[in-house]
């Protein structure tokens, strides 16, 4: 209907066409209609690490005493920003999801390589507790209160939409208390984000189309992915991640550019 309405305006603006009052009229209308064939937003997806958890001083307190709060900060950063770039790796290579235990070890390896200062500090079992500590993460501070906004007050469905296992994602709701209807790892998906196929198959799961979800990250290379296959974006500043990205840049690029989620109900009312 739309589109017929579209070309009987184009037809109606020639010469000797209708008056200007007629044409105003059909322009309103034509508005009317493509508004009411807008799709409502019914759902959010969130990232979990860096978006709703502090993995930072969760994972940094149970590195070994003899490492300092300055040498964990720095190598909890830079074992962070290896994991992606591993992940991305896998990723462009067309392999399968990996158990994200398997990721960080062989990650932490090669960190440790490149800070041999650190590196007698750390035993095999202090290894694996660096790794266990990935498991038991807190929310950010404002954020349950923000998912709880969103469910209650707004009436929308919320996820988890993340690259991972899902014993990670069950492990973390957990420790932080967040509850969400349901979670998708990529382990779930079969797929890592942000192939167009990590968010279409959970759309499909929950049987809704690109423009009735929101995608809310601190990873502008996930809501690029969301981006391509038609969902709404909403970017989290958090410190802890994205530390390669531009954020002048960033801050242009997605619907919604926050600096926490305070706002974040609020923004998806104004969505809707």
């Amino acid at each position: 209907m739309t589109v017929r309405l579209q070309v009987f305006f184009k037809l109606a603006t020639g010469p000797g066409k209708f008056s200007s009052i007629v044409l105003v009229n059909l322009a309103n209308l034509l508005s009317i209609i493509m508004a009411a064939e807008k799709l409502p937003i019914k759902a959010v997806f969130f990232d979990f690490m860096g978006t709703c958890l502090d993995w930072h001083t969760s994972v940094c307190a149970l590195f070994p005493p003899t490492i300092s709060n300055d040498d964990a900060s720095k190598l909890a950063l830079e074992w962070r920003r290896q994991y992606f770039l591993e992940n991305k790796q896998r990723f462009l290579q067309g392999l399968e999801p990996e158990d994200i235990d398997i990721t960080l070890s062989r990650v932490l390896d090669r960190v440790l390589e490149q800070s041999p200062n650190l590196k007698p500090y750390i035993e095999s079992h202090d290894k694996r507790q660096m790794i266990a500590a990935w498991h038991c993460q807190s929310a950010w501070p404002e954020v349950q209160e923000a998912i709880r906004s969103i469910r209650e007050d707004l009436g929308l469905e919320v996820f988890v939409h993340a690259n991972g296992t899902t014993r990670l994602q069950l492990d973390l709701t957990r420790s932080s208390g967040l509850s969400f209807n349901m979670l998708f790892s990529s382990q779930l998906l079969g797929v890592y984000k942000p192939s167009p196929e990590a968010y279409k198959k959970a759309l499909q799961f929950v049987k809704l189309q690109p423009e009735e979800v929101v995608l809310v990250a601190a990873h502008a290379y996930d809501l690029r992915g969301a981006q391509s296959v038609g969902m709404k974006t909403i970017y989290i500043h958090r410190w802890t991640d994205d530390i390669d990205e531009n954020m002048d840049e960033v801050k242009e690029e997605f619907d919604v550019f926050l600096e926490n989620m305070k706002e974040l109900p609020s923004t998806i009312s104004g969505m809707m």
